[in-house]
């Protein structure tokens, strides 16, 4: 019986033994395939930096951002093969310590008890919170009204003191060719573009000679007046009365999932349902980032797991707005370079879904800009435009730029309305655009 035990014993020993020499094995290739991954991303940041380095100079930084998380990705990869190689060792000792010296009769498992897959779309629902009232609501509008003018006044205060500072001054300096050469190149620094700037420029020179206004502080009014009737939104933006999908998209760093849960805090404050998808399955934690502004915001949002098809969440999306009756659903999306043919036809994939299963309810397409972008947010809006149907813009970072000059461009070179513009980090700092008070805040 003795010599029973030890045999027992022994043979346990040597499967403990191979156990953990599987496990090593595993351990080591799961490091050469995390070295070996790690070495194809950095051979595919180099070429993508070299890329953009011929083709785009306004991206480098943005695509070594992209280069590093990548890497950063692959080196948590590693760890976590090697931690699980690491656990699986310790659970094959543990098991072989453990284990009975007979083996149980086992039941084969039902089709019934076997574990049901997991779950694809995880929803993160905020709380109850009070009805709405819309007479407490008209009583502060008023008082907001004036603080965002503040907020906006402030936040162009660098491109009005630093550019057209002292071109308006309250003195007995006259019109003439050295103030209009001092006006146009202030404009094009705070990128206005050259043809936006002569045909104000063309126009301001009309309306001061038909007025006969010979003073600079005078002529500020007719300058201000011209900027507004260029970016004046001719058309109602759609959301603001009636149910509608707001598609949000962007290249990556200009603000679109602070923008989204500014936009959805804005629309719950004003009494609408919102419901919230976390499009951007591509970006390491974008849909949990995007889950707190849901929180914040107190409103849902519908997600996937990291990978997934973001036409699928958006789909999904659109059955839960559906079964609760929501009246506005705002989806974010991967942030892309403007230049990368496959990732738009995935934006135009989205927008097919949208109108494919909503096809009654009006859709904006929202293209983020960073306004210390300058010149270059035309040529990001241009190659959006041609893959999305862009119906405005969201204009953000203005309080950390010299650049406001950009809005004017953007809605005369491209006939783009701009529907918000950002002006601070606060979720109350984006506002509705409002052409007139721009222009005020601007020189």
């Amino acid at each position: 019986m003795w010599d029973f035990f030890k045999r027992k014993k022994k043979k346990k020993e040597e499967e403990l033994k191979e156990a953990q020499n599987a496990a090593l094995e595993q351990v080591n290739e799961s490091a050469e395939d995390a070295e070996s991954l790690v070495a194809d991303i950095a051979s595919v940041a180099e070429e993508a930096f070299v890329e953009v380095q011929e083709t785009a100079e306004g991206f480098t930084e943005e695509v070594m951002e992209d280069a590093q998380a990548a890497l950063e990705t692959a080196e948590e990869s590693f760890e976590y093969s090697k931690e699980s190689a690491e656990s699986f060792i310790q659970a094959a000792a543990e098991e072989a310590e453990t284990e009975p010296m007979y083996e149980a009769e086992t039941e084969p498992m039902d089709e019934d008890d076997a574990p049901s897959p997991a779950v694809s779309v995880s929803e993160e629902i905020a709380s109850e919170t009070a009805a709405h009232e819309p007479a407490a609501a008209a009583e502060d509008k008023p008082e907001k009204r004036k603080g965002l003018f503040s907020k906006l006044k402030d936040g162009l205060k660098k491109t009005r003191d630093n550019i057209f500072g002292n071109l308006f001054v309250e003195s007995e300096e006259k019109i003439d060719d050295e103030f209009y050469e001092e006006l146009e190149e202030a404009m094009i620094i705070s990128d206005m573009g050259m043809a936006t700037t002569e045909k104000l420029l063309d126009g301001l020179r009309s309306r001061l000679k038909a007025d006969g206004i010979r003073k600079r502080s005078e002529a500020r009014d007719v300058m201000i007046e011209l900027l507004a009737e260029t970016m004046r939104n001719q058309d109602e933006f759609i959301p603001d009365t009636q149910p509608a999908v707001i598609l949000i998209v962007g290249v990556n760093g200009v603000g679109k999932t602070t923008s989204i849960g500014k936009l959805a805090s804005m629309y719950k404050q004003d009494g609408r349902n919102v419901l919230l998808a976390a499009g951007d399955t591509f970006r390491a934690a974008a849909a949990e980032q995007l889950t707190i502004w849901a929180e914040r915001a107190d409103v849902p949002i519908i997600k996937h797991n990291e990978g997934a098809d973001p036409a699928a969440v958006v789909f999904d999306a659109i059955a839960a707005y559906k079964a609760r009756k929501c009246d506005l659903l705002i989806c974010d999306t991967a942030g892309r370079l403007h230049n990368k043919k496959n990732l738009m036809s995935e934006l135009a994939k989205i927008r097919r879904v949208i109108e494919r299963e909503l096809p009654s309810v009006a859709v904006e397409v929202l293209l983020v800009l960073d306004a210390t972008t300058g010149q270059n947010a035309i040529a990001q809006a241009k190659v959006f435009g041609e893959n999305t149907g862009l119906t405005g813009i969201i204009l953000t970072k203005l309080d950390g730029t010299a650049k406001g000059g950009v809005v004017v461009a953007v809605n005369d070179e491209l006939h783009l309305p701009v529907r918000f513009v950002g002006v601070g980090e606060g979720i109350d700092d984006l506002q509705p655009f409002d052409a007139e008070a721009f222009a005020k805040a601007l020189i």
